[in-house]
């Protein structure tokens, strides 16, 4: 007879550390990352300064499109691939920092509209009542 199977004892949690905190300091550390491997890509690939390299990752990630042409078909495919890996990273972000707010208040929206439909109701049947 085998020994039942244990389940893994959970992660340590931070104390004093949100889930909010923690998504949103997962999601700075994945931007912040695609910046870095975009910047370097890019000076490597293109020969510009530092600054022209943050520039032009940065622009890709916000959607924005390249502020610059790009002369080697390298460097071209290298933005194609950190234009969606960069959009992707950002969007995915907000979607998961903003996305519980959003379902907060919609749900708070729905709820304030079943009251008010209920409440319509109500006067609706009180006022066919008090007709002759």
């Amino acid at each position: 007879m085998s020994a039942p199977a244990r389940t893994p004892p959970a992660p340590p949690r931070l104390a004093g550390v949100s889930r909010r905190q923690r998504r949103v300091a997962y999601s700075l550390v994945a931007i912040g990352f695609v910046l870095v491997l975009g910047t370097v890509g890019f000076y490597v690939l293109t020969g510009t300064g530092w600054i022209d390299s943050f520039y032009f990752e940065s622009m890709l990630a916000t959607g924005q499109g390249p502020p610059f042409t790009l002369i080697s078909s390298g460097a071209k495919l290298f933005a194609s691939f950190m234009a969606f890996v960069s959009v992707g990273t950002v969007v995915s972000t907000l979607i998961v920092n903003l996305g519980p707010i959003v379902g907060h208040l919609w749900r708070e929206g729905i709820e304030e509209a079943e009251r008010e439909i209920r409440r319509a109701e109500r006067e609706l049947a009180r006022d066919v009542r008090e007709r002759p």
